[in-house]
């Protein structure tokens, strides 16, 4: 088993570091996954905010007419 003591030289009993270290540097080279599209929240962030103007603009009407 690996040393369990942290930076400062206190003892880690669970071994947290060393497993958050470990996770850390297993994790960092995957360039082979696609990056996600952003297409689909975009779609449905320019709905919404074409809702809003057409409510808002239909409320401002009413209270005008």
């Amino acid at each position: 088993m690996a040393n369990t003591q942290g930076p400062q030289g206190n003892h880690d009993p669970a071994g947290s570091t060393q497993m958050f270290r470990a996770f850390v540097d297993d994790g960092a080279p995957r360039a082979a996954q696609p990056a996600p599209t952003q297409s689909g929240p975009r779609i449905g962030l320019i709905v919404g905010i074409v809702a809003a103007v057409v409510i808002v603009a239909a409320v401002a009407w009413l209270a005008l007419k």
